[in-house]
């Protein structure tokens, strides 16, 4: 185990059944008195409901799409200065917190988002507006990582910065209780991915490794029965204590190789990001065999990394997730490795990864 390591979590966490009735006691510990809320189209009724019903709230954007555009941030951006905000409320899945994020690391500040995302001006994490991240999803982890996944154009970039981090995190099951099969799916093997990517990263460390372990194990033993049963309300609550667990998981290390594949997956065959995850998760959990996975399996009851594997392709096949390089359509194979080999993210994973590599994985998949 490591013995030098530095840990650092800011973000204060609000976990509990019915914590979001309670959104007004977060609001008043950090002094938030004009707040902006940011969300997707299926939340804007309620949002609507929570500014008529307390004036703290004083403008809404509801138009956050799948894959968070830099023109949603930019109208969030204008919100926030026109109405004199001190404060972000971003709730939903991990685009609307991506926004809501973004918004308000931006907006008290000279310039556009633009300038920001351009790297042309730098983010100043002292200088932002205090977020509170609901998530209404149990996958992304955003509520407690300083990453904002933007789109502008067909460019899709990830942005890792301090001033990306929220001031608190409500995470409240009782939001994911309308989360569709799908979806919940999709989203509970982006947490798995976290948490696997997290704990082998090049950069693990033993705290995020006890959070990942635990995450694994509670996507295990609950993803299956959230997804047959959406109101199966313990199973929704053990998944948003994995997708948190996960998310504080990877917010030190950083994620690695399935994260970096599933970029060019998301761009160019349009597959939402945590089904984009998943398609190389358990192709992964083969490559990346060692002592240490094989300890974490036997810590999450299951025999070795063969058995991690099989069952997380089985709950790809469970929801009908697209896992063959044949669900994708007509396939640029060489490009597909070429993008994922200069991924960033790629340098993270503990076995060397090029484009020679990642052909042979992929042509597995075929």
């Amino acid at each position: 185990m490591a013995n030098d390591f530095v840990y650092t979590q800011p973000v204060k966490i609000w976990f509990g059944r019915g914590r979001f009735e309670r959104l007004g006691e977060v609001l008043e510990e950090l002094g938030i008195t004009r707040a902006v809320i940011c969300c997707g189209r299926h939340f804007a009724p309620e949002a609507e409901k929570l500014m008529a019903a307390d004036p703290r709230i004083v403008a809404v954007f509801d138009r956050v799409e799948q894959n968070p555009q830099l023109d949603g941030i930019t109208e969030t951006t204008r919100l926030c200065r026109v109405h004199c905000a001190d404060g972000v409320i971003g709730i939903g899945g991990g685009s609307s917190l991506d926004t809501a994020k973004f918004a308000a690391a931006v907006a008290p500040n000279p310039g556009e988002p633009i300038d920001y995302y351009e790297g042309k001006r730098p983010l100043i994490a002292e200088h932002r507006l205090p977020v509170v991240a609901v998530p209404t999803t149990a996958g992304t982890g955003s509520e407690v990582t300083q990453v904002s996944v933007v789109s502008h154009g067909t460019e899709k970039k990830t942005i890792n910065n301090p001033a990306f981090m929220p001031a608190a995190a409500v995470v409240d099951p009782l939001m994911t209780l309308g989360v569709p099969p799908r979806t919940t799916m999709n989203t509970g093997l982006d947490a798995m991915a976290h948490a696997l990517e997290g704990y082998w990263s090049r950069n693990h460390q033993p705290i995020s490794d006890l959070m990942a372990i635990e995450a694994v194990r509670l996507v295990l033993e609950n993803l299956e029965r959230a997804w047959r049963d959406g109101s199966d309300l313990e199973a929704r609550e053990n998944m948003s204590m994995a997708a948190l667990l996960g998310g504080l998981s990877f917010a030190l290390p950083k994620t690695a190789a399935c994260h970096a594949c599933s970029y060019p997956l998301s761009e160019d065959y349009h597959l939402p990001h945590g089904e984009a995850c998943a398609f190389t998760l358990d192709s992964f959990v083969r490559v990346n065999a060692d002592e240490r996975l094989e300890t974490l399996c036997r810590a999450v009851g299951l025999k070795d990394t063969a058995e991690l594997a099989e069952r997380i392709r089985a709950l790809k096949e469970l929801a009908g997730l697209r896992s063959r390089l044949s669900d994708l359509g007509d396939v640029d194979l060489e490009k597909l490795c070429r993008d994922c080999a200069r991924h960033p993210l790629m340098g993270n994973n503990p076995v060397k990864m090029d484009e020679a590599a990642l052909r042979e994985l992929f042509e597995a998949l075929a």
